[in-house]
């Protein structure tokens, strides 16, 4: 009877190490990553004499759209964002970028899905900054009444602000009107409207209602992403809601070993985008950032590359 009291208080300390290890390996693995997304947002907007002189990049590279958001008016950046661009070429096939803007979202959907809200997007970055600000943990907030209904919302968005709209809203040389970027989307206010009204003087005659409202939008976006993690990926983001369809079918996906699993729930626990890779490894709402992977005490949780298994060790 000692034997098996003692074996238990063993087995107890042995898994409470486990877990004290894993822990440490997540913030390490997540620090890693912030500091990609970190240099990624940099090498995008790395045009800084813009935000000086108080105008954008217009080289060749700006005909080039990146994975993730990035304002195309923002003085830094050196290339396109896809939904922006999307939406101005959306009405019109004389504009042969619309087929470009499609197959580069198919393209890059395809091989890695939502990775790229992960890895590549400056605003998932801001986002996990202000979830990191230290707040009681009654405060942190992971599901809610209405939480998967509310995640439908950016289908929706991208379906009436990126696709409908910009399609029969139309100026004189046949481009859409970007409504999204205009109402709704926090970057561009981040990315260029705050740095160039801050840098110079001679903007502020200029600013309007619209630039309130989106201030306000960021602002709001910020202190939720506090309480709730990436809210705007989670409800709002069109280009989220495309990559998410390409989840189950990209190149780049988790596979779960159900040889090794144990079903002991980590995966679950750890997943601050509310996914239980136990029962869907690939749910459109995983952007790969391995929590999970690196949690699970039994290494069952595995990268797939075209099907070709990478195990956990």
């Amino acid at each position: 009877m000692k034997f098996l009291l003692f074996f238990k208080k063993q087995s107890i300390y042995v898994w409470s190490v486990l877990v004290l290890d894993k822990k440490k390996l997540i913030k390490k693995s997540q620090r890693k990553r912030h500091i990609f997304q970190g240099l990624w947002l940099l090498i995008t907007n790395s045009y800084l004499i813009g935000f000086v002189r108080g105008k954008i990049y217009q080289g060749n590279i700006k005909n080039v759209c990146v994975p993730g958001l990035n304002c195309y008016s923002c003085p830094g950046a050196v290339a396109s964002c896809p939904i922006g661009a999307l939406q101005a070429v959306v009405g019109s096939y004389q504009y042969k970028a619309s087929f470009y803007i499609a197959g580069f979202l198919i393209l890059v959907g395809t091989f890695m899905g939502r990775f790229v809200c992960g890895f590549l997007c400056p605003f998932g970055l801001i986002q996990d900054l202000f979830h990191k600000v230290p707040l009681p943990s009654k405060w942190k907030i992971k599901t809610f009444s209405g939480d998967k209904v509310l995640r439908k919302l950016k289908y929706l968005i991208f379906a009436i602000f990126v696709i409908i709209i910009p399609m029969f809203v139309v100026d004189i040389i046949g481009q859409g009107t970007p409504y999204f970027c205009k109402l709704i989307c926090p970057v561009g206010i981040l990315e260029g409207g705050i740095p160039l009204v801050l840098l110079n003087k001679t903007f502020h005659s200029t600013l309007g209602f619209l630039y309130t409202w989106k201030v306000a939008i960021l602002i709001i976006t910020c202190l939720v992403s506090m309480i709730v993690y990436r809210p705007f990926c989670k409800y709002v983001c069109p280009l989220g809601a495309v990559y998410s369809l390409f989840n189950p079918i990209a190149a780049y996906k988790y596979k779960v070993n159900t040889k090794k699993c144990v079903n002991c729930g980590i995966c679950k626990e750890v997943c601050d985008m509310g996914c239980n890779p136990v029962i869907n490894a690939n749910s459109l709402e995983c952007i790969r950032c391995a929590k999970c992977k690196i949690a699970c005490p039994t290494g069952a949780i595995e990268y797939t590359y075209f099907n070709k298994s990478k195990e956990n060790k």
